[in-house]
């Protein structure tokens, strides 16, 4: 490799780096997002959810970074073929973390509404493990993605179905609190809503974590995963 060729390689990881940095950014908002979320849902923490849809405005901003960023340097540095698929992995992985973010911001804006009625039994419990479960499978992906380990992204990719099921279960629990007593209708509307949104978040998790595969070995998965949610609910809605 003579000088220029080098030169050219070390702008590209300098620049590489440098949009890295603003995904694990994004990537560390986004946890904090999903958990606030939940928190501020079991506590009915009006004030904390607020909170937590004013900072899908930075997760925004950092999505349209990284693409313009991404942009540059495809533009500018020429970059391989295996240096191009990086790039083109860090874009998607930031599109999927801003979708995250995006069914975080709708789940603070349920809480709002549910602080206004009494709670229902043990659901918010629920909801929250379910958002830790995807917070905690985000965190491994992310931590695949730096480590280049497609067998942790593929082991993040079977953690969705623990996501699927909790969900299930979730479902089948509003759906007795709405038997019992139509009162619970309004709030478990709701809390479906919110559960649904989470479920989404796990799938883009595994999107993340396809994409790691991809990155490393070159093929996305061969079998897509089958869903396990069979409910006949309405849409999730965002």
């Amino acid at each position: 490799m003579d000088n220029t060729e080098q030169h050219i390689a070390s702008a590209f990881d300098r620049d590489l780096d440098a949009i890295q940095g603003m995904l694990m950014k994004m990537g560390g908002l986004v946890e904090n997002a999903i958990l606030e979320s939940a928190n501020s849902l079991e506590n009915r923490d009006v004030e904390l959810a607020e909170r937590v849809r004013d900072g899908d405005k930075d997760i925004d901003a950092l999505e349209e970074q990284v693409n313009e960023e991404a942009t540059r340097v495809i533009a500018l540095r020429a970059p391989t073929a295996r240096d191009l698929r990086t790039v083109m992995t860090v874009i998607k992985i930031s599109a999927n973390l801003e979708r995250c973010g995006d069914y975080a911001k709708n789940l603070a804006k349920r809480t709002t509404v549910l602080a206004e009625i009494p709670p229902v039994s043990g659901a918010d419990v629920s909801v929250k493990r379910m958002a830790r479960e995807v917070q905690l499978m985000l965190n491994a992906a992310l931590d695949a993605y730096i480590a280049r380990d497609a067998d942790m992204a593929e082991r993040v990719i079977l953690q969705d179905e623990d996501v699927d099921k909790l969900y299930n279960a979730i479902f089948r629990e509003l759906l007795t609190h709405m038997m019992e007593d139509p009162r619970n209708i309004t709030p478990c509307m709701h809390l479906h809503f919110i559960a649904k949104n989470i479920e989404r978040m796990g799938d883009h998790v595994t999107s993340i974590a396809e994409q790691v595969i991809y990155l490393v070995t070159g093929k996305m998965p061969d079998d897509a995963r089958p869903k396990k949610d069979k409910t006949p609910f309405m849409d999730g809605g965002s």
